[in-house]
């Protein structure tokens, strides 16, 4: 059985939702004192939760770009692995109170899922001609973009509380 963008779009935003609240959890059951340990190359939990904000924030911004048949403005900074943008993020939304940096990651995610909600289902698979080196851009490809990035960040933030 084939399934509708509705539902796709529906389980796509399901799943973010539970990534991000399972990641949430981890980070606010870490141990204070690993809290402001680099674990993921000179990253500590700040920053991976700053790199979240930023990306939604991010991907906020680009959904409207998309909308308007445009590249989104972040490709401009691909780099490799997107290390130079990533910092930037890390720079802009890091907070040094893992409480505050959670509300912040919390409410980023909101807005930007408020804005996939108002969409119509078929505008998140749209195809507007949107291509970067190749590879076509559609709002749901950005979100299944920040799904995998998330999952990847939850099982190292996961293992690293193990160990």
């Amino acid at each position: 059985m084939r399934l509708t963008v509705q539902v796709k779009k529906e389980q796509l935003i399901a799943s973010l939702v539970d990534v991000r609240r399972q990641i949430l959890e981890a980070a606010s059951a870490l141990p204070v004192e690993k809290r402001s340990q680099a674990y993921l190359g000179e990253w500590d939990i700040f920053a991976l939760l700053a790199h979240l904000a930023g990306w939604d924030h991010t991907n906020l911004q680009a959904i409207e770009q998309i909308q308007a048949s445009q590249v989104p403005g972040f490709y401009q900074y691909i780099g490799r692995d997107w290390r130079e943008y990533n910092a930037y993020l890390v720079a802009t939304y890091r907070l040094d109170d893992l409480d505050a940096l959670v509300d912040s990651v919390r409410s980023a995610q909101q807005e930007l899922l408020a804005r996939v909600v108002e969409l119509p289902p078929v505008e998140l698979y749209r195809d507007r001609d949107i291509r970067f080196r190749g590879y076509k851009i559609t709002v749901a490809r950005l979100l299944e973009a920040e799904l995998k990035d998330e999952r990847v960040h939850l099982a190292q933030l996961e293992a690293f509380a193990a160990g």
